[in-house]
């Protein structure tokens, strides 16, 4: 345990609260060395932007395979500029390297960006190799971030469960090389909110990405010794999602 956090948690109390609440939610928690736990009334969520994890992953796998690289130069004005999180539209330079629009992607869940990305990879082949490739089996990327009118015609992207607790074993196969590069994008997020909120600051290396949309918020990660997400969906009490949340992320420190 932290020795500036004398609080301790305990597992079987986020469960309990967890059961209180009257929102969809997966809760997945595994420490080192002890069994996984899987607490969930739930499988499939919207997305939130924790669609960017397998989306990261899909790029290490094709630049893997010698089909993208993360050196070559993206232009920032090969998308419509959609807003929402990020601020890639804001910025005077124009022409970056993907590394750095990855980064940006995952960071500060930038949507332009993450739109960038989809666009250089194929939206149809970043699908085909979630499923082929990452063998993921219920997540699904049908449309752009911020694309209202793909929205209005029924496609949205999804994110399972059972599919988020295999996004650990993928990032457990990638090459140390690959680990040197990844892993600093999700440890660069700077969303506190959910399961960082009650960690006191600059105490825990944290490996994760965080979403959120009306009444849906997503946090995923793992530490060295710790693995965690939760997942809600039709949240109504924002100020009770967020106490769980808290609840939750105090597992990493006891």
């Amino acid at each position: 345990m932290d020795k500036y956090y004398n609080r301790q948690m305990d597992l079987s109390q986020v469960i309990a609260a967890l059961k209180q609440q009257n929102f969809q939610y997966a809760f997945y928690f595994k420490r080192q060395g002890q069994p996984a736990v899987l607490e969930s009334n739930a499988d499939r969520f919207y997305s939130a932007s924790i669609i960017k994890i397998p989306l990261l992953l899909a790029w290490v796998h094709l630049e893997r395979q010698g089909q993208v690289d993360r050196s070559e130069i993206c232009d920032l004005d090969a998308e419509p500029q959609v807003r929402g999180s990020g601020f890639a539209h804001q910025m005077a330079a124009r022409k970056l390297p993907y590394r750095d629009v990855l980064l940006m992607m995952i960071a500060l869940s930038d949507n332009l960006c993450t739109n960038l990305v989809i666009r250089r990879i194929g939206l149809e082949r970043v699908q085909r190799v979630f499923q082929e490739a990452l063998g993921l089996r219920s997540t699904e990327l049908q449309r752009k971030l911020m694309d209202y009118k793909a929205r209005d015609r029924g496609l949205d992207n999804w994110v399972s469960a059972e599919d988020a607790v295999h996004f650990f074993d993928l990032f457990d196969r990638l090459t140390p090389e690959e680990k040197a590069w990844v892993e600093p994008l999700l440890l660069a997020n700077t969303d506190d909110l959910l399961l960082k909120r009650n960690i006191p600051r600059d105490r825990l290396d944290f490996y994760h990405k965080t979403g959120s949309i009306d009444g849906v918020f997503h946090d995923w990660g793992y530490t060295r010794d710790c693995r965690i997400f939760l997942f809600t969906n039709q949240v109504e009490d924002v100020r009770a999602a967020y106490e769980v949340f808290g609840m939750a992320g105090e597992l990493l420190i006891s």
